[in-house]
């Protein structure tokens, strides 16, 4: 499984305007193929008069599979330079779709492809970027005794805490990154004088806005 990695928000939008065309782009964090093409389709069918619907996506934690499509425009100028900006960014599973309607003026190879480099850009960043980082859910058993100092302890800490479940003993669950599992157990070994059960009973990924 992969560790950390950049991709966008769920989901965004941006447009702007240059020589009377319009640009209109639409960003969206897609995990499969078939999530990006769905996603490709479907603004094709929202946006089926447009003069181009020009595409292009990464996939896959070593960009396993990457496509670009100039729906149209000439070769290299729309979906290879949205592509670029996505490699540039070091983003992850994610699809670009930038519709474009004419404005009558032609923009020439150089002039689309800064357009649709700056559409992509103006999308990405209305969309925002986020990390992915692994964490492993750490449980942390423990006598009731050690309630108040191991919770105040916690809540102080920079581990995300989960929650706190009250069975015949205490359940303490918190997000620890992979890399400091073996400080967290430490830490938590000590705090409690080496009275507590500390395991791992999962990994899930948590995101931070960039």
């Amino acid at each position: 499984m992969r560790s950390d990695y950049r991709t966008v928000n769920h989901y965004g939008e941006s447009e702007y305007i240059i020589q009377k065309s319009r640009f209109i782009t639409y960003v969206k964090r897609t995990e499969t193929e078939a999530e990006a093409i769905d996603f490709i389709n479907e603004i094709k069918k929202m946006h089926h008069t447009a003069t181009h619907n020009c595409s292009a996506y990464l996939i896959g934690e070593h960009d396993e599979i990457q496509k670009a499509n100039d729906d149209g425009e000439p070769s290299g100028t729309a979906g290879v330079p949205m592509l670029e900006v996505l490699k540039k960014q070091n983003l992850k599973d994610t699809t670009v779709v930038v519709t474009r309607y004419f404005g009558g003026i032609k923009l020439g190879g150089g002039g689309l492809i800064r357009a649709y480099g700056r559409a992509t850009t103006e999308g990405i960043a209305a969309t925002g970027i986020v990390e992915r980082r692994l964490h492993h859910l750490m449980k942390v058993t423990i006598d009731y005794t050690w309630l108040g100092k191991v919770e105040n302890e916690v809540r102080q800490s920079p581990y995300p805490l989960k929650e706190i479940t009250y069975t015949e003993d205490v359940e303490v669950y918190l997000y620890v990154p992979v890399s400091e599992v073996a400080t967290f157990t430490e830490w938590v070994t000590e705090l409690t004088n080496g009275q507590s059960d500390i395991t791992s009973v999962g990994q899930e990924f948590l995101e931070f806005n960039l």
